[in-house]
């Protein structure tokens, strides 16, 4: 089967509280798009997190003593340092305009995935809205997942993307931050090469290659398409989790 990336059209504005997995299948139906078994869906955090409720008025927070000392060292809002510190848990690097955190989720990301980006209405000067990552986005994707199904009848994929930085390249890529029905990784241990040769070490790290692919489709900007169908995916679909992905801290030879 062909692998297809598909942006889903006519995705509104998410506000708290609305239901994705309708938004969704309203969406496919608009896109013409007839959903089969094993079809993924991949979704922007954003859009995630808005119907979370995961949004913060930065005139709400009061920076602690901590939070206003690392914001002079980085020459960031003393408030968004404040929620930096409190969606962490631990401080790894720092400077000019970045924060690198291990998140509570597990993942080592910049300043704690907190985004100010296509959050608050144009031309609002008084809320100061900031958006922070889901909670359990593993628990947002099951949820998503169960929903659409429910409504559909078919057996699907979600994936929950975001956009990070590596640590040997610059700029940024689409990554996993949450999953249901979607393999992590892949174990390609013990399979033979074109030639014949045992592989030893190879494990493919399947939602993130998802995930960047999907990224392209979705843009890095404007993000008028927030959520992409996937067809083809050349792997077969099980029950994981995000931790998959995340390599423990004694093998993080970057700490």
């Amino acid at each position: 089967m062909p692998f297809t990336l598909t942006p889903l059209s006519n995705i509104p504005l998410i506000r708290h509280g609305d239901d994705l997995a309708d938004i969704i299948v309203a969406s496919l139906h608009d896109t013409k798009v007839d959903l089969l078994d094993n079809d993924i869906l991949v979704i922007a955090q954003k859009i995630v997190s808005k119907a979370e409720g995961r949004t913060v008025n930065l005139n709400t927070v009061t920076p602690s003593p901590r939070a206003i000392e690392l914001a002079r060292q980085t020459e960031k809002d003393p408030r968004v340092v404040e929620l930096i510190l409190k969606e962490s848990n631990e401080v790894l690097r720092t400077r000019v305009g970045t924060i690198i955190v291990e998140h509570k989720l597990g993942f080592v990301c910049a300043n704690a995935g907190i985004d100010h980006s296509n959050v608050a209405g144009a031309g609002d000067s008084v809320e100061e809205m900031v958006l922070l990552l889901p909670t359990d986005p593993d628990q947002s994707s099951r949820v998503i997942r169960e929903n659409i199904e429910s409504k559909t009848g078919r057996k699907v994929g979600v994936v929950i993307i975001d956009s990070h930085g590596r640590a040997w390249r610059n700029g940024t890529v689409g990554v996993a931050i949450g999953m249901s029905g979607v393999p992590g990784l892949v174990d390609m241990r013990g399979d033979k090469d074109l030639f014949g040769y045992t592989l030893r070490v190879t494990m493919v790290g399947a939602a993130d290659e998802l995930a960047a692919a999907a990224s392209l489709v979705m843009g890095q900007a404007a993000e008028g398409t927030p959520v992409v169908h996937v067809r083809g995916f050349p792997y077969q679909l099980r029950e994981s989790s995000i931790k998959e992905l995340l390599r423990p801290k004694e093998q993080d030879l970057f700490r």
